[in-house]
């Protein structure tokens, strides 16, 4: 490939995926939403009563010719919700950045807010929902006002070789993506570990959610899931990594 034609392209998927992000930030579509992330941002936690809260739709983040690109759940509501930049500010935040910066995906092991220098190499972060949702629990509309989002991030993420599902409402919302996408696929349930070939090319694998849920009773280890991830960078979507 032409190294200039390489570089153009990328700008463009670059400046594709900021006018992306700028439609998720300014989204209205459902108001349930809008109101309780706009609610959290007004009141705070009072750990937090100093800072400016975000309160908005959270776009994705990362790499644009990122090989791995992670799904999660929804913008955390002192979290993202909080700081504006997915997982972070928050204890999930804190066990997923460690371990991708363990896995060479990350420059640094924290994130604590946009302007901490955090960049992410050959990795991209999104979440099936972009407004924190109350109870973290999303209704089935407003997953679905959501899902052109992960629809054009599929499209603009080219480079992509493995979709990495924090938990079973993300890889729900990616094999729904999938199929939206053409793929043809067999009903696949979620498990930790779990893996599934959505094309010839990329491939879908699961991984228990980073909540402190998870890591703080011992459903997810560090070394369980720096497993996933090591296995993630594997190119093969037909192979089968053990986890």
């Amino acid at each position: 490939m032409n190294p200039l034609a390489h570089s153009s392209s990328s700008a463009s998927r670059l400046s594709a995926l900021a006018d992306l992000g700028a439609q998720i930030e300014s989204c209205t579509r459902c108001p349930r939403l809008r109101n309780h992330c706009e609610t959290v941002a007004r009141e705070k936690r009072r750990a937090y009563a100093s800072s400016d809260y975000w309160g908005k739709p959270v776009a994705g983040f990362g790499d644009p010719q990122a090989a791995l690109w992670i799904v999660g759940l929804a913008p955390g509501a002192h979290g993202a919700n909080r700081t504006g930049r997915v997982f972070t500010g928050d204890r999930s935040g804190d066990f997923l950045f460690a371990a991708l910066h363990r896995a060479g995906f990350a420059n640094q092991a924290s994130s604590i807010s946009r302007e901490d220098g955090l960049m992410l190499q050959n990795c991209y972060i999104s979440a099936a929902v972009r407004c924190a949702p109350p109870g973290n629990a999303p209704l089935p509309t407003e997953e679905t006002n959501c899902s052109s989002y992960l629809d054009a991030e599929w499209q603009l993420l080219r480079h992509k070789h493995t979709i990495l599902a924090l938990g079973r409402f993300a890889w729900d919302a990616v094999l729904a993506m999938a199929r939206r996408q053409g793929c043809d696929l067999p009903v696949a349930k979620f498990s930790h570990g779990q893996q599934v070939a959505l094309n010839q090319r990329v491939r879908l694998v699961g991984s228990y959610h980073v909540s402190q849920q998870n890591t703080f009773t011992g459903r997810l280890t560090t070394p369980m899931f720096d497993a996933i991830l090591r296995a993630a960078v594997r190119v093969d979507p037909q192979s089968s990594p053990e986890f």
